[in-house]
Formats: structure tokens, C-alpha cells, sequence
């Protein structure tokens, strides 16, 4: 069992900020309402620390919960004070990063609290897509606190202590705590709430340190660089023996071997994260047949299609990155949609959304065909058809409807004998990636070996790419 210290409100703020660097904004705000008695409760800083500070050189603004105050609970000022913290981010355009540790609602304040979580939902969604928005779970998020993970762009869970539940356990029917803890971190990153799974609270603010050191500050900052001290040119001949495990291979073609992974253990079949190529942010989006263990062996297997779970991963991944004009890289190996009847209820909306995401964006889009690219699914994961700026594929990879074989035995039923060779004929004119190229659908077929280079000079090329669409107000899928 964990037994790591919470660290306190103050000492969160100060072991996530640069040293000396925490300014503090409305120190002396504290509740007005005195129903219920709160006149004779004192509520330093109704109950949450507000302020801004430097990460690694970049501005950053923060608020955190206090649960000595009143037990952290929103109230009318609290939730006021979490508000000025965004419209000062949103003037100057830099991230915004809250510390979670409360008890929900003040019910001494009822409808003055309700109005305070309304105000921050709004800052919020005014703020999504134009400043980064991070939460940290650091204690109890339970309510309509958790509301504020979902509405952030990266949510953080420590696993000693952390709580994060709309609906408590034993509030759930036919359920309750010893049956099943659905508060959990495990439990929530396993059904995909958050994104980041740490130990304990220095752990957590430590890996959002990394984050923000790799993200723009806001949607039109294109700082998100730095010296790349990799070679450019290195080859990556152990990547063929990773493609399986797209993680193992995005870190081989990553500068320095980087891969920051996005909800690492929700729907695993699919891989998002960020690498860096030649110092530049990229984020990744992957199909993953295999998880390799530290000895190179197969931990776990997937069938190599589509999943409901992995295209609305991917979807959010593709459109946080188009927020915040980061280029996206997608690695494709999938067979086709997921076939089981609870896919069947929902596979169809979650293509269609992930298809949406990556025609939509407008940031630089590089697609490498690793394995198998067979049916829509195919065109799905970020295709030249829907927009992909370049398309490369590995040698050997297969392009088409789907496997060989099958399309010779359904074109030739009641023809036997001339399947086998009516499939290697198929393979070669409709299913390779030759056959593809010929017809303008890949660009270049290349070595693995050279991927990471390709792909180096491919976003080069793209840096200053512009693309202009339909006035419209947004879209509707």
C-alpha cells in the first residue's frame, strides 16, 4: 500500500512551479454568504489558492484547492476566483492548470455554489481549444467537480488517495465500494475519463512539468520546439520487429527515443502520444496489434481492427492537436471494423467521428501504412482520401478492400481450382502497396529502416502549410 504524504495546497503549487516563480492572485477573497453559521468558520482563500507562475521558462496559471478550508468545497467565491484565473489566461494566452481536492458543492451556499460551477463550465468551454486546460485529481473530485477533468484537455490521477466519481460507488445500484470502487484511478483510466495514471502527488505534478514543456502556450503559439540533439538521418533498423507494438515503434523514430502516451491504458489497441522529430512536437496516432513486455515478448494481442474504445481516443487526440496546430502522424494497421454485436451499437458514430477529425483538421497530416490498410477502416486512419498530406508505406505493406485470398474466394465461388492464383493476382494489382502508389494514393514506398528521416523532411517541408475551408460557425459531427 502507498503510504507516500499528500503534500498540502501550497506545497502542490510550489513542487509544480518553477522555484520562487508563484505569484498569488486574491489572497484575500473569502465567502460572503453567513447562512448556516459560516459567519464564525474561517475560510482562508474560500477554500482555493489562485495564481500564476513559470514552468520551465513558460507562464502558466493555476489554481488549487485547499481542503483545509471548509474541505475545498465550491462556493460563490471560490468558483468567482477560479473564473478571474481564466480570463487572465485567456488575455494573455497561456495554459491553465487546476488542482483537484474537494468535497463538492458548499451546501451552506446551495444555488450561489450551483451558479459557481456554472461559471467555471462556461470559462471553460470559452477556453477549449484557444489555451491548454489541465486538472490534476489530487484528492476527492466527486459531482460536478468531475465535470471539470472531462472539460480540460489532459486530466491527471494520482493513485494515492485520488477519488474521481460523478456518482459515488455506493450510490450506484447494485453496486458499492467492496464490490467495486469505480472512483478509482485504475478504474477511470481503464474506462478512459483521464489521461495520466501517476503514483502519488509529486509524481503527478512532475509529469504535468513535461506536458506543458511540450505544448504551445496557446492556439496561435508555434513555440513548441526545441534543439533536436538526435541525428536527423539515424536509422531505425530494429522498427520492422516493433510495428506490432506501434509504441516500441514510435520511440524509435522519436528524437532521443520521447513517446509522452496519452491514456496509455484505455483502449490499447490504439496508441496517441507525442514525439519529437528533429525538436518539433508531433502528435501520434497508432494501430497496435501487440504490447510488448520489457523482454520483447507479447504481452498482449489485438486483432488489428477498429474499435469503438480507440477511434474516440484517437478522435479527441487529433482534435486537441488541430486546436493547438501541433502536426499529427498516424501509423495505420487495421483490417477493419471490430465485428461483435455491442461494436455493432456504436462502431458506426465512433468511425464517423474519427473520420471527421482527421478530415477536419488542417495541421500537417503524414500517414505511414506499417501493415495492413484493408476496407473504410483504412480510410479512416487519416487517408490521402480524406486529407492526409503525405502517405508513405512501408515496404511489404498491403493496400485494398481486404485480404487477397478472401476477395479471389468470393469473385470466384464457384471456381476452385484458380483461386490461389487468382489471389496472388489480386495481391499484386488491387492490394499492394505498388498498386496504390501507381494510382496516386501513396506517395513514396520506403524502407523501415529510413521512417524516421521520410518523416523528418516531410514536416519540414509541411511547416508552413496554410488550407483554408468553408466559412462555417462549426461542425456537427
Amino acid at each position: 500500500m502507498n503510504t507516500t504524504a499528500q503534500l498540502s495546497a501550497r506545497e502542490r503549487i510550489n513542487s509544480l512551479l518553477d522555484d520562487n516563480s508563484f505569484v498569488e492572485v486574491g489572497a484575500l477573497v473569502t465567502r460572503r454568504s453567513t447562512d448556516f453559521n459560516l459567519q464564525q468558520k474561517e475560510v482562508p482563500a474560500d477554500g482555493v489558492i489562485t495564481g500564476y507562475g513559470i514552468i520551465d521558462g513558460n507562464l502558466v496559471y493555476v489554481y488549487c484547492q485547499d481542503k483545509s478550508a471548509l474541505n475545498g468545497t465550491i462556493g460563490e467565491m471560490h468558483a468567482k476566483k477560479i473564473a478571474h484565473i481564466y480570463d487572465l489566461a485567456l488575455k494573455v494566452g497561456a495554459p491553465v492548470i487546476g488542482i483537484i481536492d474537494c468535497a463538492g458543492l458548499r451546501l451552506q451556499e446551495a444555488t450561489d455554489a450551483l451558479n459557481g460551477f456554472g461559471e467555471i463550465y462556461l470559462k471553460q468551454t470559452l477556453a477549449s481549444g484557444v489555451i491548454p486546460q489541465i486538472t490534476a485529481v489530487l484528492g476527492t473530485c466527486g459531482g460536478g467537480a468531475a465535470v471539470l477533468t472531462s472539460l480540460s484537455d489532459f486530466s491527471f490521477i494520482s493513485e494515492n488517495g485520488a477519488k474521481l466519481f460523478v456518482n459515488s460507488p455506493n450510490a450506484i445500484e447494485g453496486n458499492y465500494t467492496a464490490k467495486l470502487d469505480t472512483a478509482t484511478a485504475d478504474f477511470q483510466s481503464k474506462s478512459g475519463t483521464v489521461d495520466f495514471v501517476l503514483e502519488d502527488d509529486s509524481s503527478v505534478l512532475s509529469k504535468i512539468r513535461e506536458l506543458i514543456s511540450i505544448l504551445p502556450s496557446n492556439n496561435e503559439d508555434d513555440a513548441s520546439y526545441e534543439e533536436c540533439k538526435d541525428d536527423l538521418n539515424r536509422l531505425v533498423p530494429d522498427i520492422t520487429a516493433a510495428i506490432a507494438d506501434s509504441a516500441v515503434a514510435l520511440r524509435e523514430i522519436s528524437d532521443n527515443n520521447y513517446l509522452l502516451e496519452v491514456k496509455a491504458e484505455y483502449a490499447k489497441e490504439m496508441v496517441t502520444g507525442f514525439i519529437k522529430l528533429n525538436g518539433m512536437t508531433v502528435g501520434a496516432v497508432a494501430n497496435r496489434t501487440e504490447v510488448l513486455d520489457a523482454d520483447g515478448s507479447a504481452a498482449e494481442k489485438f486483432d488489428g481492427t477498429l474499435t469503438t474504445a480507440a477511434c474516440y481516443k484517437a478522435e479527441k487526440f487529433v482534435r486537441i492537436c488541430d486546436s493547438y496546430n501541433i502536426p499529427v502522424l498516424t501509423l495505420t494497421n487495421v483490417t477493419g471494423y471490430k465485428a461483435t454485436l455491442d461494436e455493432e451499437r456504436s462502431i458506426g458514430i465512433a468511425a464517423a467521428k474519427l473520420t471527421y477529425a482527421f478530415a477536419n483538421a488542417t495541421v500537417p497530416k503524414v500517414n505511414v501504412i506499417t501493415g495492413k490498410a484493408y476496407g473504410s477502416a483504412y480510410l479512416t486512419m487519416n487517408s490521402k482520401h480524406i486529407g492526409a498530406d503525405l502517405v508513405f508505406a512501408v515496404e511489404g505493406a498491403e493496400i485494398g478492400m481486404m485480404d487477397a485470398k478472401l476477395a479471389a474466394q468470393i469473385m470466384y465461388e464457384k471456381e476452385p481450382a484458380v483461386i490461389e492464383a487468382k489471389a496472388s493476382e489480386y495481391a499484386e494489382l488491387q492490394s499492394s502497396a505498388v498498386a496504390a502508389a501507381k494510382r496516386g494514393y501513396v506517395d513514396t514506398i520506403i524502407e523501415a529502416a529510413s521512417l524516421r528521416k521520410h518523416l523528418i523532411y516531410a514536416y519540414e517541408m509541411l511547416f508552413t502549410k496554410r488550407e483554408s475551408r468553408p466559412d462555417k460557425k462549426h461542425g456537427t459531427v
